[in-house]
């Protein structure tokens, strides 16, 4: 079923228009021991996580699951500029392990499934 023009503008006009920032992490050419920064990284997205910053984060992966080369960090900011200071707050890129760029993204479409089971206190999500 094709959608008529007017269909899609009003349709459009009720989507979520939420702006969120990510932020591209890649490693640096730096030398060093990066587990030490790593439990640093991990209680600093803690602390955003649970500051309500924190949308979702995680590495790029390869064919096998593998974490490999760059992240994503999906980020509630006001705006650019405080992007940039989340950004620049963590650790890994304090110490120059790994540089970030930011790219503002803004979610229309798209949803999630929750499926919880008060009996015993599990869930899934999709």
């Amino acid at each position: 079923m094709a959608l008529t023009p007017k269909q899609v503008e009003e349709m459009h006009g009720k989507m979520l228009h939420k702006r969120l920032y990510i932020i591209f992490s890649e490693p640096t050419e730096k030398t060093g021991d990066r587990r030490k920064i790593f439990p640093k990284h991990i209680e600093y997205q803690l602390k955003i996580e649970k500051a309500g910053i924190l949308f979702a984060a995680g590495p790029f992966v390869d064919a096998k699951g593998k974490p490999q080369g760059p992240g994503m960090i999906v980020i509630r900011a006001k705006n650019m500029a405080e992007a940039q200071r989340v950004a620049e707050n963590d650790p890994f890129h304090k110490q120059g392990f790994r540089k970030f760029r930011i790219q503002a993204w803004d979610v229309n479409e798209g949803g999630f499934n929750l499926h919880v089971k008060f009996s015993d206190g599990s869930f899934t999500l999709d």
